[in-house]
């Protein structure tokens, strides 16, 4: 492949964007990435009883989340939208009408259909399978226009993808059965054809076609169960695609290192825990500013306003040791956003004793001190105070811990108080004093 490669993407909107959709944008994209070429988005919506704007809508959306995007298209605004099926009617019909005149196709009430010759051998060489055969006499005659004046998908494609100049298709090895029929209406217009690569199938863990009994299979379902655009398409690349034993790629690594060559024709199976892993590795890794606009998503779709509680950024770095997710992430903030909902019963009767009495009102004073409030300020206050007692951090640091969260787990105990803000903090070891035992 050279700079003049040109890919495309072309779903059809009759679903969402789910994850084995989410293969071919990718691979597309990352190979014309990779050699400077051209990547196509083309809608392929000629099924009217089962094309939407919405399912379209939902297409673009999760592309768009991605971060998978196209370079050429009908200027929309200012941007590039995609070409549709829909709106090349008539180039459809003209061709069709050619391969009639020809005496390769006929008529048949509104319908035009192609007669597939008979006694070749259709051969063409995939870059993943390699040499392929079939016998033109195996395959029916190919409807080209519908009764409804619509296009059918193997006959569209091809029309499209050479004016389109497309020179390599790359998409799912479902497909492999459609490419004989498609060469032949290549070779009855007198085309020159592209090139082709399948991409593996992804099962579900059982080694079943991957469906919706297996999780979500959606990728806007993967944003709502808080993974990271990051983590998902670096899962992605590596079904189906390796470099030597690296696991972790940023987009610019794709990009750098992705070769066609390196694609291999072996289903993978997918793997949740997998995914959550390397989740847990973006959350770790990335910049908080990077993370913290999915963060505020989530925290929005939990019900909390993150223009009145801590910052996402300051949530990220207390949180990002102790989920492997971004809804686990928001659930666990819930803790700093309005008055405090509860005590743990357990932990009251372990750490909000009469003993707690002197941690409590030394680390309050402390805290109320602070001229400055930071994560930094709140660690050298809450050690003042524990030094101030003759005792170790932790007998301050476990009631207030109950006194702030409600419970004896959370994060370290400076982010605990810091997350909560000055005044609410103080307000919530008030409440604390007033539980414990005279």
């Amino acid at each position: 492949m050279t700079s003049n490669t040109r890919v495309r993407f072309a779903p059809s909107p009759t679903g969402a964007l789910h994850i084995g959709g989410a293969h071919p944008p990718l691979f597309n994209g990352l190979g014309a990435r990779h050699i400077g070429g051209s990547f196509i988005l083309r809608i392929e919506d000629t099924d009217l009883a089962r094309s939407t704007e919405e399912h379209e809508r939902t297409i673009l959306q999760g592309l768009s989340w991605l971060g998978l995007d196209w370079d050429e298209g009908p200027d929309v605004g200012g941007s590039h939208g995609p070409y549709r099926q829909s709106e090349r009617r008539e180039i459809y019909l003209r061709h069709a009408h050619d391969l009639v005149r020809s005496g390769q196709a006929y008529c048949e009430g509104e319908a035009v259909i192609f007669s597939v010759p008979k006694g070749r051998t259709v051969a063409f060489d995939d870059l993943v399978y390699g040499h392929i055969e079939m016998e033109s006499d195996t395959l029916k005659d190919v409807v080209l226009i519908k009764s409804d004046g619509f296009p059918t998908y193997n006959y569209a494609v091809v029309v499209d993808d050479h004016l389109m100049e497309i020179t390599c298709v790359v998409r799912g090895e479902d497909h492999i059965s459609n490419t004989p029929k498609q060469l032949l209406l290549y070779q009855a217009l007198g085309w020159e054809t592209p090139l082709f690569a399948p991409l593996p199938m992804i099962l579900g863990p059982d080694g079943a076609k991957l469906s919706k009994r297996h999780g979500a299979v959606n990728v806007l379902g993967y944003r709502e169960d808080g993974f990271l655009p990051q983590a998902l398409l670096n899962y992605l690349v590596r079904l189906g695609w390796s470099y030597g034993d690296q696991e972790i790629f940023s987009m610019a690594e794709m990009i750098s290192l992705f070769s066609a060559d390196d694609v291999n024709h072996s289903a993978s199976r997918f793997d949740v825990e997998k995914l959550r892993w390397l989740n847990q590795h973006y959350l770790k890794t990335l910049d908080p500013a990077a993370v913290a606009p999915e963060l505020r998503w989530h925290l929005a779709r939990a019900g909390l306003d993150a223009d009145t509680g801590p910052k996402a950024e300051d949530i990220i770095v207390a949180l990002r040791e102790r989920v492997h997710t971004l809804n686990e992430m928001a659930d666990k903030a819930r803790v700093w956003f309005g008055p405090l909902a509860g005590y743990d019963d357990a932990a009251v009767a372990k750490h909000l004793t009469a003993a707690a009495r002197a941690p409590l009102q030394a680390a309050q004073e402390a805290l109320a001190a602070l001229q400055g409030w930071s994560a930094a300020s709140v660690h050298d206050a809450l050690n003042a105070a524990a030094q101030g007692l003759g005792v170790g951090l932790g007998k301050v640091a476990q009631p207030l811990r109950v006194a702030i969260t409600g419970t004896q787990v959370s994060p370290s105990i400076d982010h605990t108080v810091y997350l909560a803000g000055q005044a609410e903090a103080l307000r919530r070891i008030d409440a604390a004093l007033g539980k414990l035992p005279a």
